[in-house]
């Protein structure tokens, strides 16, 4: 028998032998279906992304050091959140503590200004040891996240982005690793002022690590419209400073630069379109209302939390 009749009679046996175990056709129509039947259509419609959800917080550097008496008064007022500073190491060295009074006033420690990062100097381990030892005590203490902004060496800080992107960066590697992200924020007389300053920080630094704290009053004195930058960094955002700025050509400003910030609705930022933009972006976190010190010295901070409060419950219909 030659080779290839051996292997088409071999065929034809496999064949035949699987034809005597084939399931009659007539068989399956009287099987149970394992599952029940389900309606596809649901499928056709894309997922929309959710709504935008906007926390509303209150920044204690109103009340100049005194946070024992901001968490009490920003919590009568009715916000849900607070952001802190670094000097409250001193009063509370144990984080616990902070905790536990935030918890009694069911507050939500928003973030932990740690100052910040200087790129003079050598002793780079020293600077991001420091800012570490800041988040882990945000973590110990309930918090979500650590601000930082920049010291600006003097003269020229063309060769400072690359050293800063790479020290926030590490920072923000290390702070992760404790559950507190990090969060860089622009400010005036930074190496983050302008608009394009701002890009130049984020572009040195890995935005894995690295994300944006948009103060909407310093963007928009920098020379940046607050609205755009939520459309261009949306998904780059940790959180907010709301703020307002005035400018002060006839007065003295705190700083001298000819503006100073005021109680929201009183100065130049267009709110509105701040929070039509958070809309359209669909942004879900925290924006943490601020007030770096009262700029009419017959109020208090609790008044002028008021006079904020009331504009975004009254004139923007938010809820806080």
């Amino acid at each position: 028998m030659s080779s290839k009749s051996s292997r088409r009679e071999f065929i034809a046996g496999l064949t035949a032998v699987a034809g005597s175990w084939a399931i009659p056709p007539a068989a399956f129509s009287s099987l149970e279906p394992l599952y029940p039947p389900m309606d596809l259509s649901h499928f056709d419609t894309p997922i929309s992304a959710a709504p935008a959800e906007i926390k509303i917080g209150y920044a204690a550097i109103t009340w100049g050091g005194n946070d024992r008496r901001a968490i009490e008064d920003i919590a009568a007022l009715g916000f849900s959140g607070i952001q802190l500073r670094s000097n409250l190491l001193s009063e509370f060295p144990n984080p616990t503590d902070v905790r536990n009074l935030l918890e009694q006033h069911h507050l939500t420690m928003v973030a932990l200004s740690s100052g910040g990062v200087r790129i003079e100097g050598s002793d780079d381990t020293s600077e991001i040891d420091r800012h570490v030892q800041n988040a882990k005590y945000t973590h110990s203490a309930g918090g979500l996240y650590l601000q930082v902004t920049d010291k600006k060496p003097k003269g020229s800080v063309n060769n400072g982005y690359k050293k800063l992107g790479r020290l926030l960066t590490e920072i923000g590697k290390r702070s992760a690793d404790l559950g507190v992200r990090l969060g860089y924020h622009n400010h005036m007389g930074s190496m983050g002022q302008s608009p394009e300053e701002v890009d130049r920080v984020l572009d040195a630094a890995d935005p894995r690590y690295v994300k944006l704290e948009l103060d909407i009053a310093h963007y928009l004195q920098g020379g940046g419209d607050p609205a755009k930058a939520i459309q261009q960094y949306h998904d780059r955002l940790l959180f907010l400073h709301i703020k307002d700025v005035e400018s002060t050509p006839n007065r003295d400003s705190a700083d001298g630069n000819g503006f100073r910030f005021v109680e929201l609705g009183r100065g130049r930022v267009d709110l509105p379109a701040v929070f039509k933009a958070l809309q359209d972006v669909r942004y879900r976190g925290w924006a943490v209302v601020e007030l770096d010190s009262v700029p009419d010295p017959s109020r208090s901070p609790t008044e002028s939390a008021r006079i904020s409060k009331n504009y975004l419950c009254e004139r923007l219909g938010i809820s806080i």
